[in-house]
């Protein structure tokens, strides 16, 4: 049984870690009023407090748009925390996971992301997440980053609650169509999480597992889809009624403060040959997720 010292328990992500890595060991679990991950001196004296066998990191600024007028900030969580989560997990002898995004990529490529392309981020968050990805890397610490894409759960703050709000709100909803990406249950990436940790640390497995195992791995639901579309079987799944109309839009036509990529869609095949594991399907996680709501 292992120590694992987690932090974001309240995000969407963390909220599912808590609970999926509970049969892995003690879990020490960790919010921003236990843990700011913006002041170093703390990330340091937590870790060594703990003493974890595993940091899980789900943690980050993820305001997108906020970010362009908080690089300072986004930067301090997102990009330089990381990099001291890993020195200090490097001189315990301890594994980092780390979640990154899929705006790490320009979204110009016309075909799934792999993990080896050349990342080329469009705003701050994309360019501090890929800064985190970096440090973590640069620290030698065996590690594991997850890239992950279009997040949503039963709580919290994500698309999936908003448009569900929004269509008991108006009469019609006008949604960007010409982005598409793969829409990811935080359950799914909480127990992919579990299993493939629990596969590293299993009796027999030695220290050997983790080195040849480290490294980033995509982990999205599979198939793809735009945001109208994902929204279109939110209406559908959830049985809203009466419904919205649903107005497609491009993204010139809804303009923000920070770019997104036009394609976000990540290939998890590296994260199915090494582990055996994958997310499921986008549409059919969509509909568990609203079966759990109900």
């Amino acid at each position: 049984m292992k120590k694992i010292l987690l932090t974001g328990k309240n995000g969407q992500v963390g909220w599912e870690l808590q609970r999926t890595l509970a049969p892995l060991g003690q879990v020490i679990a960790l919010d921003v009023d236990e843990l700011d991950l913006g002041n170093p001196d703390a990330i340091r004296q937590t870790v060594r407090a703990a003493g974890p066998d595993i940091i899980v990191n789900p943690a980050a600024y993820t305001a997108v748009d906020k970010a362009e007028s908080e690089p300072g900030l986004a930067m301090a969580i997102n990009g330089i925390a990381p990099g001291i989560l890993a020195e200090e997990a490097r001189k315990l002898g301890a594994l980092l996971v780390h979640y990154s995004t899929d705006y790490i990529f320009d979204g110009r490529k016309n075909a799934p992301y792999v993990e080896t392309d050349e990342p080329n981020p469009l705003g701050v968050y994309g360019k501090t997440k890929l800064a985190g990805e970096r440090a973590v890397r640069d620290s030698g610490v065996n590690h594991l980053i997850f890239r992950t894409s279009w997040v949503y759960g039963a709580r919290g703050k994500n698309f999936l609650l908003t448009m569900l709000r929004l269509a008991k709100e108006r009469s019609e909803l006008r949604v960007v169509d010409d982005q598409v990406g793969g829409p990811t249950w935080c359950r799914s990436l909480g127990e992919v999480t579990a299993l493939a940790l629990a596969q590293l640390y299993a009796p027999g497995a030695g220290k050997e597992a983790l080195e040849r195992a480290s490294g980033t791995y995509h982990l999205t639901a599979s198939g793809s889809v735009s945001w109208c579309g994902f929204t279109a079987e939110i209406l559908r799944a959830a049985h809203v009624q009466p419904a919205p109309r649903l107005v497609p839009i491009t993204t010139p036509e809804y303009p923000t403060p920070a770019a997104r990529p036009m394609n976000s869609v990540l290939s998890n095949d590296k994260l199915e040959r090494t582990f055996g594991l994958a997310a499921g399907d986008w549409n059919r996680n969509l509909r568990l997720c609203l079966q759990e709501m109900a």
